[in-house]
């Protein structure tokens, strides 16, 4: 898998972005669709440029792909012109030729600029970077953490709105109750205070990373029915019945990678739920050649979408590592085949399908890169395999 996962990162990941470089502009374009037509003129997601800044950055640094420190620079450049400089953090989106168009703040997206700026600065020890980084996570402790965990969706100045970019799945409203909090965006904050403390060793950093680890154990996890809840009130009261499989396995490896990282007093316990996790993944949606996407209520959806394949090959292999039970590294790779085999778009030119159906076939409708599409979870997926070494090899049922 390693060996594969290379070859394919340098010969359709890594080109493939590349040609997405707006050398007019700046920054990447923002829109390929599934023709494989990109538009010069559609609107850069800095959620995405950020997930671009994370990508470069790590394939110079893991991958040594000397050219993409240049990449990741650019990447940079369009990040801090997208940091509104009245009243802090990043914008949602920004016009192809640079401008505001969507002020929107929202705490998800300040946590990957601090994912992706701590991951440039190992890369390229750019004091700018770090700095960045270190002023937004400032920001998300002063204006998005509430009495109760953090607060998600913000106007411009900080003021609360609506969280619809997080939480659109009309079955959530259901129970009239209002989305406004989401474990999408608590994991993402515990995988950016990750990073940011690796590179600084900051205690205020690691102060906040384990009050989001105690979030996610006292609040997030469904210890009942061994999965995360997703969609929550303003006091982390669940919302829906949904079970996010992506979510999950994603989850189990990098809360196991945080609370390694600081060395966190429950790290034993939060691991073991994790792999309870990762079992009932297992059971409830891996087919034997891949992951199912999620279920609400009673409802299964059965298409193979992309980054939930990527972060099912690293979960597993991580359970592998942790255990040595044969399951998981089987899981693992079966995944990793099918991946290659039906995700990975043979068009040249092309990457992977943002999602396959049941019978193996493209879903249309869905773009090749976009605002959500992007290098992020398959680019880790190769980075993670290539910095894992296995050193579990006996043999469990």
């Amino acid at each position: 898998m390693k060996d594969e996962a290379a070859r394919h990162l340098r010969s359709v990941i890594l080109p493939f972005w590349k040609a997405l470089a707006d050398t007019r502009h700046g920054g990447f374009y923002g829109e390929t669709d599934d023709s494989l037509k990109t538009d010069k003129q559609a609107d850069k997601g800095v959620l995405l440029h950020a997930r671009i800044l994370w990508f470069f950055s790590n394939a110079y640094s893991v991958a040594g792909d000397a050219d993409s420190l240049g990449y990741a620079a650019r990447a940079f450049e369009f990040i801090e012109r997208a940091v509104d400089r009245e009243f802090g953090g990043v914008y949602w989106s920004m016009t192809y030729d640079g401008l505001p168009a969507e002020t929107l703040k929202h705490t998800y997206n300040q946590a990957f600029a601090v994912y992706a700026l701590s991951a440039y600065h190992a890369a390229s020890k750019d004091p700018g970077a770090l700095r960045l980084a270190r002023d937004i996570f400032s920001l998300i402790e002063t204006k998005c953490k509430a009495a109760e965990g953090y607060n998600e969706s913000f106007d411009r100045s900080f003021r609360p709105c609506g969280n619809e970019k997080l939480a659109d799945n009309e079955t959530v409203n259901a129970s009239g109750a209002a989305v406004t909090k989401t474990m999408n965006t608590i994991l993402h904050l515990a995988e950016a205070y990750t990073a940011l403390y690796q590179v600084t060793g900051d205690t205020a950093v690691k102060s906040a990373l384990e009050g989001v680890l105690e979030l996610i154990e006292s609040r997030i996890y469904d210890r009942e029915n061994k999965r995360l809840s997703v969609f929550f009130d303003d006091h982390y009261r669940s919302l829906a019945d949904v079970h996010s499989y992506g979510h999950d396995i994603e989850a189990a490896w990098l809360i196991d990678l945080a609370c390694g990282a600081i060395g966190y007093a429950r790290s034993a316990q939060m691991s073991a739920f994790n792999t309870q996790v990762a079992d009932n993944i297992l059971d409830a949606a891996f087919d034997g050649r891949a992951l199912y996407n999620e279920r609400t209520g009673g409802c299964v959806d059965r298409n193979r979408v992309w980054w939930v394949q990527a972060e099912a090959v690293v979960g597993f292999i991580n359970e592998y590592q942790k255990s040595g039970h044969e399951k998981y590294l089987a899981a693992a790779r079966a995944v990793f085949g099918y991946i290659m085999e039906h995700i990975a778009d043979k068009r040249g030119g092309s990457e992977w399908f943002w999602e396959v159906d049941e019978n193996d076939r493209p879903v249309s409708g869905h773009p090749i890169a976009g605002q959500w599409k992007c290098p992020y979870h398959n680019g880790r997926m190769v980075f993670e395999l290539m910095k894992r070494e296995i050193i579990c090899v006996h043999t469990r049922s």
